[in-house]
């Protein structure tokens, strides 16, 4: 596709992918809204706060300002939730969802890139425990993603350990560069969105994929060159031998990721159907 043939003899190097409408065609936690709602852990208020803010999000007109105002509201709207019956919803939808909504040509370029002997990282806002069973799908190397706190009781404290976003993409970039003996100047990294520009310039092969406004703009500017994402397609439908990760799907509830969960609640507001959640006490 890009002509990614890499010379064994040189360092090491590694290609960085955003998730959200960078390798999938929408918000990483967005199929599972149906399972949150009907599983009880949002209800019929929070879904309409949330629609706007997820609106928002999805349409990358968002700030720093705005997202950390996000980060926090979404922050309070998890606490308490149980992460087992979160873990037990996402695993049940996992791969029946986000299969259909890989991009083809992202999955060649996952593709080409192992072939050529580099790694492949997905650094992703959304929350580590959605973004590592949906790496797991794509045969990523590694995951770097949000995480958010788990009290001793099994439930989100509503407290962030890490927020892989922006800047901070960049530095565990960096990191893994120099714990894995990458050459960034030889490393590949590819997103949609402007907040990912200091992932991008840390890397010697940048590529705007499906970009917003600001990332167009700032893609010109920089010559870097754009490419469009627009083929869904379904893993078993390209790899034939393809199986299920032994790895079962961990806890989907993050900080950014519950901006996701609105979009299919809206189905479902007029359905009395109600399965009762587990929670944790405040």
């Amino acid at each position: 596709m890009l002509g990614l043939v890499e010379n064994h003899s040189m360092p090491r190097a590694a290609a960085f992918f955003d998730l959200d409408k960078t390798v999938i065609a929408k918000s990483s936690t967005l199929t599972f809204s149906k399972s949150f709602y009907r599983g009880g852990l949002i209800s019929r208020r929070a879904a309409l706060r949330t629609a706007y803010i997820q609106f928002v999000f999805l349409a990358g007109g968002a700030d720093h300002d705005q997202m950390e105002r996000m980060r926090e509201y979404l922050s309070a709207l998890c606490k308490g939730w149980n992460v087992a019956q979160v873990k037990e919803l996402v695993a049940e939808t996992l791969h029946d969802l986000i299969d259909p909504i890989i991009y083809d040509e992202a999955a060649s370029l996952i593709e080409e890139h192992h072939a050529a002997g580099r790694d492949v990282v997905i650094v992703s806002t959304s929350g580590a425990e959605v973004v590592e069973p949906i790496g797991d799908m794509l045969g990523a190397d590694r995951v770097v993603a949000t995480r958010m706190v788990v009290g001793e009781d099994g439930c989100f404290t509503g407290e962030v350990e890490y927020y892989a976003y922006g800047p901070t993409k960049a530095e565990a970039v960096r990191e893994l560069a120099a714990s894995e003996g990458y050459d960034l100047a030889r490393c590949y990294a590819y997103s949609d969105s402007a907040t990912d520009v200091p992932m991008l310039e840390a890397v010697g092969h940048p590529y705007a994929v499906n970009p917003d406004r600001a990332l167009r703009r700032e893609a010109a500017a920089r010559e870097w060159p754009v490419l469009v994402f627009d083929k869904p397609v379904r893993l078993k439908q390209r790899l034939p031998a393809f199986t299920m990760p032994a790895r079962p799907a961990l806890v989907a509830a993050v900080a950014v990721g519950a901006a996701a969960v609105t979009a299919g609640v809206v189905w479902y507001t007029g359905r009395r159907r109600r399965i009762s959640p587990a929670r944790c006490s405040a």
